[in-house]
């Protein structure tokens, strides 16, 4: 059966509507697994996961440091209350319930802060010598270089152990959650990934393959990765 793949979706506060992206579910699509909206509502998590086979958590504004115990910086972008409480729930359940799940950008965020790590609010102001982040070209260019831990889940994923990545965010993961691994830093030494080997399938990207997949075999085989695990755990039930 194709497992369906629950991808959340950003929320407009101002305009009371939630947003994604096309790419995302091109993607998904693109990887073999049906692309299902997740917007909160009164849905528990746990409602969510029992008809879904795997998350797909995406990029959008910051998260709110409430979440890792902080105050908010004068850099904070914007922040959406709703989002932040529907996802960290699905997060933390789909955890434990041993759904697969991948988490792009700010979704890689989300998924350190929710299992107790946390995050840079501002790279520019906390970490003055990192490298550009928010790359000033189109979304498809690949800005910078990755370089992918041997031996790890996305090494064995992607084949390579060096990617060239678009990079858009000003967040990223400082302190990663326990259990938890690097598998890529950029040149600056900022997490560009990580993952839990316990796990199904449990992986974060600062990144945005969901951009890159259409001429980039390796931004595809992370999609294809996550479509994958979510038909095998599917198939043995949890």
């Amino acid at each position: 059966m194709t497992p369906l793949i629950g991808i959340t979706c950003s929320v407009d506060e101002q305009a009371d509507r939630f947003q994604l992206n096309a790419a995302y579910l091109e993607a998904v699509e693109a990887a073999g697994g049906v692309p299902v909206l997740l917007a909160g509502g009164r849905a528990t998590a746990q409602e969510v996961l029992s008809r879904v086979d795997g998350v797909l958590f995406t990029g959008g504004v910051d998260l709110d440091p409430s979440y890792f115990g902080e105050s908010p910086l004068p850099a904070l972008g914007e922040v959406s209350p709703r989002r932040d409480s529907f996802e960290v729930e699905l997060c933390r359940a789909a955890y434990h319930a041993q759904v697969p799940a991948l988490g792009i950008c700010r979704g890689c965020q989300l998924m350190a802060v929710a299992l107790g790590g946390d995050v840079y609010q501002d790279l520019p102001s906390q970490l003055p010598l990192a490298m550009q982040h928010v790359q000033s070209a189109p979304r498809g260019h690949r800005s910078h270089l990755v370089a992918v831990t041997p031996g790890s889940g996305l090494a064995a994923a992607t084949g390579i152990e060096s990617l060239r990545v678009n990079s858009f965010h000003h967040q990223a993961v400082r302190r990663l959650p326990q259990g938890a691994a690097v598998c890529a830093v950029a040149p600056d030494g900022v997490i560009e990934a990580f993952e839990d080997r316990s796990h199904p399938f449990w992986l974060g990207v600062q990144w945005h393959p969901e951009g890159l997949w259409r001429d980039d075999a390796t931004a595809l085989a992370l999609f294809r990765s996550l479509v994958n695990a979510a038909k095998e755990v599917s198939s043995r039930g949890r």
